[in-house]
């Protein structure tokens, strides 16, 4: 896990904002019919209309928070789910207290 990527991922306001949505989704978002969004994340389509954004910015977005390693992605059928990798981020919270 790259600080400067993760760093980077975080320095845009939406992106944070997603980030901090995906902590508590059930807060933010109402979950597709069967989804357990604490075990499966929130689609794409979720995030685009709340912030009201094109679908492809926001899956940029949920890329660049996915290759910095805060989010885990599960593809199921035609919908891409993302949630938060708590671990990841326990691990750069220690590693900033570590280091900084």
């Amino acid at each position: 896990m790259e600080l400067i990527e993760v760093f980077k991922a975080l320095s845009n306001e939406s992106r944070l904002q997603m980030l901090q949505w995906l902590k508590e989704p059930e807060r933010y978002f109402v979950p597709h019919e069967g989804v357990d969004m604490n075990k499966t994340g929130v689609c794409v389509g979720q995030m685009t209309e709340k912030l009201k954004m094109t679908q492809s910015t926001v899956s940029q977005y949920l890329m660049i928070l996915s290759k910095a390693g805060l989010l885990k992605t599960k593809r199921i059928g035609k919908f891409t789910y993302y949630k938060r990798d708590e671990n990841a981020i326990r691990e750069i919270v220690e590693l900033l207290k570590k280091e900084l």
